[in-house]
């Protein structure tokens, strides 16, 4: 396959602030009818910055570009945030019955801006996870792997600071963000020697709760998954997750290693927001040290490849059984609630009914990349979302939600309480209690390695501030409660934002759960 070729010799004249922010819709492919065992492998055409719209190929014939209404106005809305948020690059993809539209926005970066195709390579962060379980799962069904089996059946050294946790947590527990130890620790690169080098370093990692009593988001469990894999396989991560993933569902672009990326003719480059400033590029590039827990960087079409994989019947594209139907669908049923708000966790997916429709999603954060993957498997529907600035997650939001409007007629409820999913989001509907609750509950100090969360109130008002260990404290949050343990930021940069308070069996407030991650009560 030809890569679309860059524009005047791999660069066009860089874009003053106002000029960036006009940039609209560059590249636009818009495949239907996709037919079992055909793959998005077309050509793509080079575009310029005028807007011009390109065609592709699929298996040699030329296809024109297909109007959706629903899709186009998507795709204005994309404009238009680009343009309020200043993002510089965006890549759109929908499913929806077989049919595949997929469509670029922006540039690659504010210094070398190429234009974003469909093929052009993001690091996809967290949604790497679901690549992890979907290798997992395989290893499952091989007979391989017992996902209630405990890790040490595996890793016959595995220890954290809490010895009965060492002993008895489980795959299970990894693969839903259950272990309740520490999770946001990332391995030191050592090349294959990475994850084997992480999991004999954790033996003073701090248990903030027993495995199962609250979910909290986790990326050290899903590293601990990749050694796992490495040792049953006898591969590197790299080669296993390409062995059980990436060659079966035919994900022609997708890789795990910073070269990988960058030697792609096309690379999406994260960009930090400042205000209402242009966005700057994140310097030096540093992808995720850890596959499993967000290592994975692939395409828009690759993405929607893997995500009509998760929306059928287990069968590649080309016919290969790599899943059965059964654990495709154990994967998106609910495993546990995610105490003190209305989502669930899957295996890994994120469990949501909106309007009454369920969603399975998962996002990403990553050094300037925001991206999401949200399916709907119920009405064969899927969305990717790719964004390479920090202010991506306004982006995302403001689409997915638009987005599960029009297409499946799904609107939030008032109150509806949300969780984390790998990326920032604002509670939708939100009405605080007219009367909120007595604080004395809530009002404490609660620790995690790394910071502190305070808890207090004042003249009626709680605040919640996240304390480093080191370095200036955070800005207090002022909270008010919509719900029982549930409360939102009413004002400063985390406005709209969800913190969470999360019960013992016995009814004792325990935990506080910022940015989904817990704290527990010192």
């Amino acid at each position: 396959m030809r890569w679309a070729r860059r524009l005047k010799g791999d660069r066009v004249l860089r874009p003053t602030a106002r000029r960036l922010a006009l940039t609209v819709a560059i590249v636009a492919v818009s495949l239907t009818a996709l037919p079992r065992g055909a793959s998005l492998s077309g050509e793509v055409s080079s575009a310029s910055l005028s807007g011009e719209v390109s065609s592709a190929s699929l298996s040699g014939e030329r296809l024109q570009p297909a109007v959706d209404a629903r899709f186009e106005a998507l795709a204005s809305l994309v404009s238009d945030k680009m343009r309020d948020y200043h993002i510089p690059g965006v890549a759109l993809g929908i499913v929806e019955n077989g049919a595949t539209t997929v469509r670029g926005f922006g540039v690659t970066s504010v210094e070398d801006p190429l234009p974003i195709t469909t093929h052009t390579v993001f690091p996809i962060a967290s949604i790497s996870k679901t690549i992890a379980a979907t290798a997992m799962m395989r290893l499952v069904e091989q007979g391989r792997v017992d996902l209630h089996a405990p890790v040490r059946t595996y890793l016959l050294d595995f220890r954290v600071q809490d010895e009965a946790v060492s002993r008895e947590v489980t795959i299970w527990h990894l693969l839903t963000h259950t272990s309740g130890w520490e999770g946001q620790i990332a391995p030191v690169d050592r090349g294959d020697e990475t994850l084997k080098t992480f999991v004999g370093s954790l033996r003073t990692l701090m248990q903030l709760a027993p495995p199962g009593a609250a979910w909290s988001y986790n990326n050290a469990g899903f590293s601990v998954a990749g050694r796992v894999i490495e040792t049953v396989t006898g591969m590197s991560i790299n080669a296993a997750v390409r062995d059980l993933v990436f060659k079966p569902l035919g994900l022609e672009h997708a890789g795990t290693t910073a070269p990988e990326f960058l030697s792609a003719p096309r690379f999406a480059l994260g960009h930090f927001n400042r205000g209402e400033s242009v966005p700057t590029l994140q310097r030096p590039f540093a992808p995720s040290t850890s596959v499993t827990a967000g290592g994975v960087g692939l395409c828009v079409a690759d993405l929607l490849t893997y995500a009509r994989f998760h929306l059928g019947d287990g069968t590649a594209a080309g016919g290969e059984r790599v899943l059965s139907q059964a654990t495709l669908d154990l994967m998106k049923t609910p495993q546990l609630r995610k105490q003190g708000n209305d989502d669930d966790i899957g295996i890994p997916w994120h469990l949501r009914r909106v309007g009454g429709v369920l969603t399975a999603a998962h996002g990403g954060t990553l050094g300037g990349h925001i991206l999401l993957l949200e399916l709907v498997p119920e009405r064969h529907f899927a969305i990717g979302i790719l964004t390479n600035a920090s202010n991506g997650w306004r982006l995302i939001q403001d689409v997915e939600r638009a987005a599960l409007k029009s297409y499946e007629g799904a609107t939030f409820s008032t109150n509806q309480a949300i969780a984390h999913r790998g990326l920032v989001e604002t509670l939708p509907i939100v009405e605080p209690l007219a009367t909120q609750p007595d604080p004395a509950p809530y009002i404490g100090r609660y620790l995690r390695p790394m910071n502190a969360v305070v808890v207090r109130a004042e003249n009626s008002r709680v605040l919640v501030q996240v304390k480093p260990n080191s370095g200036d404290p955070q800005p207090e949050m002022p909270v008010a409660f919509y719900g029982p343990d549930r409360a939102v930021v009413t004002g400063g940069p985390d406005q709209g934002q969800s913190i969470e308070f999360v019960r013992t069996a016995d009814g004792q407030v325990k935990w506080v759960r910022v940015g989904g991650r817990i704290a527990v009560r010192e």
